[in-house]
């Protein structure tokens, strides 16, 4: 379908075309709403089209935030291990986000949009938290008015310009096309290029789970750094001995530890990523000896036998 087809089916179904493209985005595929949104402003003849475009985009964004919700009030952790484990650069742990959603709150939902990646995390964080359903959808339902309300009112705004800017665009299309291709590839490469930087600093010593409780047995046990966000801590219970931290104030939880004190960190993340990047933070500080946990939560889980209690507390629960 070409831009000139696109437009008609905005000017004769924009609502339905609006609704179905923020739904899919919001559900989390590949497929920018934004656009729809500028077009659909551009075409609405009075102030009350651009007001029903702008209803589609609400409820359509609703429906996929509150689906998230369900989901993650369901399936809690498990939901953001998977969605971590989804992203291109594992560095880029969803514990991180869950930290800084937990430390805004339900506010955070107003920004939610405009920010790449916190939009799709966002509401199954809520639900895992079990945030109050009614805040939920009025700060989701205000965030998304505010970003669908912003392209639509630019699109109004710039509805003289905007025929023969999608003209211009069809004329070119090859053009366009191959530069958008270029765009992506090259964003694509960016990512790559991020994890094969992470792969890189991730060749740091590792500690086993295996050696690490016997450390902790000893006279002068290792610091336990647990970076598992708190959503995980508070369902699967704390680390004996370990402190809670944050990426983002790493620094202000071990400010007062000696700089030659074995410190051991971990996280919940698709090839200990949160656990590596904490150590090399901690290491370029000038403490002497930082090691990640191997295998991370699950591997401390499988070495105290919380693994196989889990198990036998499910298996209960199905009788």
């Amino acid at each position: 379908m070409n831009l000139p087809d696109i437009t008609r089916e905005l000017q004769h179904n924009a609502f339905l075309v609006v609704f179905i493209n923020v739904l899919l985005e919001q559900l989390g595929l590949p497929l920018p709403a934004v656009p729809a949104l500028l077009v659909a402003g551009s075409l609405a003849m009075t102030l009350g089209q651009a007001a029903e475009v702008l209803v589609a985009a609400v409820v359509a964004s609703l429906i996929a935030d509150g689906l998230w919700f369900w989901v993650g009030s369901l399936f809690g952790y498990r939901v953001l291990t998977g969605l971590c484990r989804l992203s291109i650069n594992p560095g880029s742990c969803v514990s991180q986000t869950e930290a800084r959603f937990v430390r805004w709150g339900l506010p955070s939902l107003l920004l939610a949009k405009f920010i790449p990646g916190f939009s799709t995390v966002a509401p199954p964080i809520a639900g895992a938290l079990r945030m109050s359903r009614g805040g939920f959808l009025l700060a989701a339902g205000g965030g998304a008015a505010l970003w669908a309300g912003i392209a639509i009112g630019a699109g109004w705004m710039l509805r003289g310009a905007v025929p023969g800017a999608l003209a211009a665009l069809d004329r070119h299309a090859g053009g366009v096309a191959a530069i958008v291709a270029l765009g992506f590839s090259l964003w694509f490469g960016w990512k790559l290029w991020r994890k094969h930087q992470f792969r890189k600093s991730s060749v740091l010593p590792h500690v086993t789970a295996a050696e690490l409780l016997e450390a902790m047995a000893g006279a002068e046990p290792p610091r336990v750094l647990d970076l598992r966000g708190a959503l995980m801590r508070a369902e699967a219970g704390p680390i004996p001995g370990a402190i809670a931290a944050e990426h983002d104030r790493l620094h202000e939880a071990v400010a007062d530890w000696p700089r030659d004190r074995p410190i051991v960190t971990l996280c919940a993340c698709p090839e200990d990523a949160g656990a590596i990047q904490a150590a090399r933070r901690l290491l370029d500080s000038g403490f002497r000896s930082v090691r990640p946990l191997a295998g991370g939560w699950e591997a401390w889980r499988a070495a105290t036998g919380q693994e196989g209690a889990a198990s036998r507390d499910s298996a209960g629960a199905g009788t």
